[in-house]
């Protein structure tokens, strides 16, 4: 995020903070797709995805006072993601999606364009990494943050991020160039 960005980002988080829904709203149309996004891959099911969104935007209203700008904003909202992904794993017993590449199912490109192929294959190719990998590209790609900031968000490293990145890039390359999806 570029810093005319990270700052209209800040003044949005601080009238959050004040009580400003509009605010609110604005951070939520801003990460959105990032959160759904994570947790669709964390679940493997569109309707677990979209309870998670729920749950992770109910929580951060609830606990926005809570922020205290140690980090970027992203970063904060990664780790109430990750977190309320694996309550909902663990308390409805939902189980993230099989990293076993048996069960990869390419996909089929009946009447689908190219471009909703591509992506149907690259979500199934994402669903097969290991789950730690998975965390780290999402935070990577999704969410925007850095290596650093990924890092601190998920509790190890910044050289375990990098690797954690680096092999499941690498996976999903060797994935789709065998499945046909492109890379």
């Amino acid at each position: 995020m570029d810093r005319t960005g990270a700052n209209r980002e800040s003044d949005l988080v601080a009238r959050a903070q004040a009580g400003d829904e509009r605010a609110f709203e604005d951070l939520v149309r801003a990460h959105a797709d990032a959160v759904y996004g994570h947790a669709l891959r964390f679940f493997g099911d569109p309707s677990a995805a979209e309870e998670a969104t729920q749950e992770v935007f109910i929580k951060v209203y609830r606990s926005i006072g809570s922020f205290d700008g140690r980090s970027a904003f992203s970063t904060w909202l990664f780790r109430v993601t990750r977190n309320v992904c694996l309550d909902i794993a663990r308390s409805r017993k939902r189980t993230p999606v099989p990293t076993d590449l048996a069960s990869f199912d390419p996909p089929r490109a009946s009447d689908a364009s190219d471009a909703v192929v591509l992506a149907h294959a690259v979500e199934a190719a994402v669903r097969t990494l290991p789950p730690e990998e998975r965390e780290a590209l999402g935070a990577i790609a999704l969410f925007g943050l850095s290596y650093e900031q990924a890092a601190d968000a998920l509790g190890v490293p910044a050289g375990t991020v990098k690797s954690r990145v680096f092999r499941a890039r690498k996976a999903l390359a060797v994935l789709l160039t065998d499945s046909g999806g492109g890379a």
